[in-house]
């Protein structure tokens, strides 16, 4: 290890055994190191035993409590502070020389003033505390679709979720060697304050500050921050795209695997769908379902003019409550060992517990360590969490280190809709896609703070994670319709249409693989579906329902379209683009006005 001085004049540090090759980088992290006045640094390799070490000293001082080792081995939980459960949107920021840049979808502040806000929080931060400098890699560590980063934190949470979350240690260091550019991240948890909590993101220099909180999102600095804020302007750049998306594989009884991406807001089914179980009639068969991710994508073309994705997470952090051996059996598997859990009640026995789980157990202790008492709050947090490495998924596909991504043959977006969005839709081309996209409504959840239910624009799940102006990346979307381009189909669905009763219509989960199947069909050709202004719908007779009992309304909705009601969906959605100003590309807003015309 490194260990420097105390005095405030504290000089470089000299690069040693713990450090790196790489100039810049040594500098930057003596230059953190005078700023945050941290006891000691450790530069972080990955190896199990640098991991346990980590693990027996969070044991050691509260920060992990240990599971039941023979029902979930080497599991444990982890208490975060209650006023630091989920995002913080309204206190990030994207720090672009020019405003207009960032746009009207972000916070912004100049980059000068911004970092002085941070640098300010930042000084001394890390004293009595160990700074961990953390070398990953976004992606396979071989893809040329893959990129680096570097964060530097004071919380050995963060590393041991980094570990699971990207490929980090010493092959990541040895990348970011050979190519001499990386992300830096600068992080600490300071003291929890929701007064002195900021993530800054300045996308023109590649780098993300975050302070006061240890919550996963604006922690966790390969996830969101990077992986999509800094990403999707590194992607603009370019020429090609990082998205909130998962990435599954379906295969046919023929043996034949086609690739889908689809954006939904979070807490909206993404880990549910990556993760699917076909129902028995389909597992007999012969159709498979494989995991390759279930939050983010990057997207590439390739010579063919295919668009190729790679998953750049290693590990899923996903939503605790109402994960079950219903909703999400392959999930469930993942949780059994070598998991940590965050904001969970536990049982008596010490087993991890939320709201949902189906497995007999009771809560005995709350997600603060209090005894569950169901009038006071819930036993977990509705936005707590799950972290675990991908290939522990019973569903992994192998493809998800294929250095070369994957063909994606569908673009899926949806949201929660409780109202006139029928079951799914297939959008007339691209640039009707990208509309689709770019119009996403949705009801809001717990996994950011705020109000839950309330009905906003996502346009591509991206709202909270886009790292420049909408209006500019909707135009990057449609940038990709070249001559010779071989792009996806553009579906929109909606698991989430409730009937005069307030129930849900579609029964989800694993019934969802026959929209799957029609959307496969739709790609080859096979399937048929009735044209509307809105896009192609399939018949109730084009999708297989065999075995599902809907009622006469259920069949009207998911199946059919209100033209009134998409009459002024339309006009309002035409209202919110123009809001962007004269960025937003026109080619967008006459797709609008074409579907407007042709509602009458």
């Amino acid at each position: 290890m490194n260990a420097i001085s105390k005095e405030i004049d504290r000089s470089p540090i000299a690069p040693g055994p713990d450090a790196t090759r790489l100039k810049a980088l040594n500098d930057w992290v003596a230059e953190v190191a005078v700023l945050t006045g941290p006891d000691r640094i450790q530069w972080c390799d990955g190896s199990d035993a640098e991991n346990k070490s980590l693990i027996d000293g969070m044991l050691a001082d509260g920060t992990l409590l240990k599971l039941n080792e023979q029902t979930h081995p080497n599991s444990f939980l982890h208490r975060s502070d209650p006023d630091d459960v989920a995002r913080v949107e309204h206190l990030t920021f994207v720090c672009t020389a020019q405003e207009d840049d960032a746009g009207p979808n972000n916070h912004w502040l100049a980059p000068a003033e911004a970092h002085a806000r941070m640098d300010a929080l930042f000084k001394g931060c890390m004293a009595g505390r160990t700074m961990y400098v953390i070398p990953y890699c976004m992606g396979p560590i071989d893809s040329p679709l893959s990129r680096c980063g570097v964060e530097i934190t004071d919380s050995p949470y963060v590393v041991a979720n980094m570990r699971l979350m990207t490929r980090m240690g010493a092959p990541a260091l040895a990348r970011i060697e050979r190519e001499g550019t990386f992300v830096k991240g600068l992080h600490s948890t300071g003291e929890l304050d929701p007064e002195r909590r900021f993530i800054m993101h300045f996308p023109e220099e590649l780098t993300i500050k975050s302070f006061g909180s240890g919550y996963g999102g604006n922690a966790l600095l390969g996830k969101k921050c990077h992986a999509l804020r800094i990403a999707s302007h590194q992607a603009r750049g370019e020429g090609w795209l990082a998205e909130h998306m998962l990435i599954l594989g379906v295969e046919n009884p023929q043996g034949e695997t086609h690739y889908i991406a689809a954006a939904f807001p979070s807490a909206c089914g993404k880990t549910n769908l990556a993760m699917l179980i076909p129902p028995q009639g389909y597992r007999d068969a012969g159709w498979k379902v494989w995991t390759v991710g279930d939050d983010i994508c990057w997207m590439r073309p390739g010579e063919d003019g295919r668009l190729y994705a790679i998953n750049p997470e290693a590990g899923f952090f996903g939503v605790a409550p109402g994960t079950s051996s219903k909703s999400n059996p392959n999930a469930l598997a993942c949780l059994q060992r070598d998991a940590i859990f965050t904001n969970v009640g536990v049982t008596a026995d010490n087993q991890p517990w939320w709201e949902g789980l189906d497995n007999g157990q009771q809560p005995a202790t709350d997600w603060r360590g209090e005894p569950y008492d169901p009038a006071k709050r819930p036993a977990a947090h509705p936005n707590s969490r799950f972290t675990v490495s991908a290939k522990a998924c019973p569903s992994y596909s192998p493809e998800a280190e294929n250095p070369a991504g994957v063909p994606i043959s569908a673009i899926v977006f949806g949201g929660r809709r409780a109202s006139l969005v029928p079951l799914v839709f297939e959008a007339r081309d691209w640039t009707h896609g990208v509309l689709v996209g770019a119009s996403m409504g949705s009801e809001t959840t717990a996994a950011a703070a705020g109000a839950v239910g309330v009905m906003r624009r996502d346009p591509m799940a991206m709202k909270p994670f886009c790292g420049y102006n909408f209006a500019d990346y909707f135009a990057h979307w449609l940038s990709f319709d070249t001559p010779g381009a071989n792009l996806p189909k553009v579906f929109h669905v909606n698991w989430f249409r409730k009937g005069d009763d307030g129930k849900f219509l579609w029964p989800g989960f694993g019934d969802n693989i026959r929209v799957i199947e029609w959307m496969i069909g739709r790609v080859t050709g096979s399937a048929r579906a009735v044209e509307t202004p809105i896009g192609a719908l399939p018949g109730e007779d084009d999708l297989d329902l065999d075995g599902l009992e809907l009622t006469g309304e259920a069949r009207a909705k998911l199946f059919g379209y209100e033209r009134d009601g998409w009459h002024a969906e339309l006009q309002a959605i035409g209202d919110y683009l123009r809001d962007y100003g004269p960025r937003m590309p026109r080619g967008l807003l006459d797709e609008q006005e074409r579907i407007v015309r042709s509602l009458g």
